[in-house]
């Protein structure tokens, strides 16, 4: 059995006058999404062997704020192609880790971790529904594999075991009235 906890970069900033996308930062709502989604880790008693992530901006600080809320470091192999990755290129990725990790968090963006949890996931059902809807900033979708080796992932179900958004958590981190 293997475990992918997918973590999506939370609310960047828009208004921040930056030269390129991958600098973009957390606006303050972002930053408070990502230290609650640590401390919904903690809570859980969520562990991961390894991590894997993007080097943008926005997803650094994400997993920076939720190191805060976790209580506890999180230092990810930072990998360029995971910014802003297609589909192949995040089953590329999980193919490659280590099958010496039995759970592994991956950080990045949409709409390539959207399309990972659809594609993964093909049983109908409410927390499949809810991602399908929408896949929100900073929110934590658990996907397990009945599999030996991360190289068997590309050809396996996964089942959608969580899928928790930041409004989940906290209603004032919700989408903007």
């Amino acid at each position: 059995m293997k475990t992918l906890l997918v973590l999506r970069h939370a609310k960047s900033g828009w208004d921040d006058p930056v030269a390129r996308d991958f600098d973009r930062p957390l606006n303050p709502k972002g930053q408070r999404a990502a230290v609650a989604m640590g401390r919904y880790l903690r809570d859980q008693g969520l562990r991961f062997d390894h991590a894997i992530a993007s080097p943008a901006v926005r997803v650094r600080e994400t997993l920076a704020q939720v190191s805060h809320g976790l209580g506890a470091a999180i230092e990810p192999a930072w990998d360029q192609k995971l910014y802003l990755a297609s589909l192949g290129t995040l089953l590329d990725a999980i193919e490659g880790l280590s099958d010496g990790a039995d759970t592994v968090l991956l950080s990045g963006h949409n709409p390539g971790l959207e399309e990972l949890v659809l594609d993964r996931v093909r049983t109908p059902s409410p927390l499949r529904d809810a991602a399908e809807q929408k896949f929100p900033t900073a929110t934590l979708a658990e996907l397990r594999f009945d599999i030996v080796h991360w190289a068997e992932a590309s050809g396996a179900n996964a089942e959608l075991v969580r899928f928790v958004r930041p409004r989940d958590l906290d209603p004032s981190l919700g989408p903007d009235a």
